[in-house]
Order: structure tokens, then sequence, then C-alpha cells
């Protein structure tokens, strides 16, 4: 079997316009404010979601199901539903910039877990760019210079739930589709996000809810280009190109919600992303693939 030939400038471009999917998630997410509840708001966008995904029921009938893959798409999407109702939560609570910013937190939580979870194995040059990315993570915080707010203390438990279920897909990844795994992922967790938006339920306008198809709609295409980015070329290629999703984000924060740029967050989202492409490097020169590309952890 013959290996596609990389073609750098396309993967980039099409990482370029994932990032621009999922920095329309964020803002469009965050112009619903408090008018739904996170829970709400997050079972809403997979309920409509799920429309998108109908061409892949036929791969899902046909999918061979063990309890032990049952077990295994159960336990990641609950993971992945607290992840969820976290990052809805924390749009509603912090600026843009910060939730994208710590959002880079997942891959570094990924390489961590997979030490316990896959056995994988932390060199010095890996710990030292953990170590950097934590200290980026705090430059972001700032904790006893200012006082934190519950989104972000909503962030970073959203980076840790997405790295557990990153983790979960990793086992079974090479067992099924990439269609059956994501067609899976959205059911068990508009499943799991059910009884919480159940609880907190008010009816949203015919407005919140053409927010929330758009959310869908962005969402959906956003993993879309993010498989032909990584088809196209390695992840350590396009990987650096997330950092331009904080740059969109802090453009957006400052023209449309009223959030002045912050060199902290800028410096600290800086020094997570490049902590995170050292590792992605790594990685590639070691010829295996355990962190995730940035998009990859997103709703």
């Amino acid at each position: 079997m013959t290996q596609s030939p990389s073609r750098p400038g396309l993967g980039i471009f099409w990482m370029i316009l994932t990032g621009l999917c999922f920095v329309a998630v964020t803002a469009l997410v965050k112009t619903l404010g408090g008018r739904i509840p996170a829970a709400e708001s997050a079972f809403l966008r997979y309920v409509i979601g799920l429309v998108f995904l109908i061409p892949a029921w036929s791969a899902l009938r046909a999918a061979q199901m063990t309890p032990r893959l049952w077990k295994l798409h159960a336990l990641r999407g609950a993971f992945h539903t607290g992840g969820v109702m976290l990052w809805f939560y924390a749009m509603t609570r912090i600026p843009i910039a910060e939730v994208t910013a710590m959002n880079y937190l997942n891959p570094v939580y990924v390489t961590v877990l997979a030490v316990f979870i896959l056995g994988e194995k932390l060199a010095i040059r890996r710990i030292l760019a953990i170590c950097a990315a934590l200290f980026g993570a705090l430059l972001i915080l700032r904790p006893g210079f200012r006082e934190l707010d519950p989104g972000h203390i909503a962030m970073l438990a959203t980076a840790l739930f997405f790295a557990g279920s990153y983790l979960m897909a990793k086992m079974f990844s090479g067992e099924q589709s990439a269609t059956v795994v994501v067609a899976l992922l959205s059911i068990t967790v508009t499943i799991g996000l059910a009884p919480f938006a159940i609880a907190v339920w008010v009816w949203p306008s015919w407005s919140d809810l053409l927010i929330l198809a758009a959310v869908a709609f962005f969402a959906t295409a956003g993993h879309y280009t993010m498989t032909l980015a990584f088809a196209a070329a390695p992840v350590a290629v396009t990987q650096p190109v997330t950092f331009l999703q904080l740059v969109w984000s802090v453009a957006l924060g400052a023209l449309f919600f009223g959030e002045p740029a912050d060199p902290w967050v800028i410096a600290g989202g800086s020094l997570i992303i490049g902590a995170v492409v050292f590792i992605t490097w790594r990685e590639a020169v070691l010829k295996r693939r355990v962190t995730p590309a940035v998009p990859e952890t997103k709703s």
C-alpha cells in the first residue's frame, strides 16, 4: 500500500478553515449569553447536530459492537458530556480569548494521563514542555493577583474531561471507523446531556435555536476540515496553525464583545501552544501519535 504524498500547503489551508469554524462556534455560543442554561444549550447543540450525521447511520448499523466497546463508548460519552457542559458554562463567564487559550491545555492533560492509562513514558524534554504549559496557565489565571471566576475553574475541568474523552477514543480507534466513533460520541453525549438539560429547561426562542443550529453546523464542518487537514499533511505541520485561533479569538472579543486584549492571556496562551507544538513534534520524530490536535477535543 502506497502512502499518500504529504501536501503541507493544503494541510495548512484546511487547518486554517478548521480554526475559523471553531472560533465561529465559540463566538456563537458567546452570543447566547445566559439566556439558555449551559446544559440545555449543549443538549440542543448536539440534538441539532445529529441531523448532520444522517449519512453515518448506515455505517453505524453495520458496526460490530461488543460489550467492551459499549462500555468504552459509554465512558467516553460521560467524559465528553461533562466537558461540553463546563465549556458552555465557561463561555458565559469569561472572555473568549481566555476560553481559547485554556483550551490548549487539553493536549497537555492527554500527555500526562497517557502515562497512567496507556503506559506512555515521559522523557525529560516532554516533562519540561508540560511544566512550561502549566506556567502558561498560571500566567492566564494569575491566582493571587486577580479574583478567579468560576468559569476559569470550569475550563480547567473542561480540559481534563476532554482529555479523558480523547484517551477513551484512543483505546478503540483502531477497531472502528472514524465515522462510527464520531456518530456514537454524538449519540452518547446527547443522551448524557438530556437529564441535565431537562432539570434546568427554559423554552428557547427561534433566534436562539437558529444560533445553536449554526453552532452545530460549524462544529461539524470544523471536524470535517480537520480530517482533511490530517489527510493532507502530518499533525506536526498543521498543529502550529492552531495558534491563529487565539489571534482570532482576541480580535473577536475586542471587536464584538467589549473584551480588551489581555497581554497576560496572549503570553500564557502562546507558551501553552509552544509546549503543545514541541510535544507534537517530538511524537512525530518518534513516529507515534498520542497528543491530539487542539480542535480534536472541542465540542
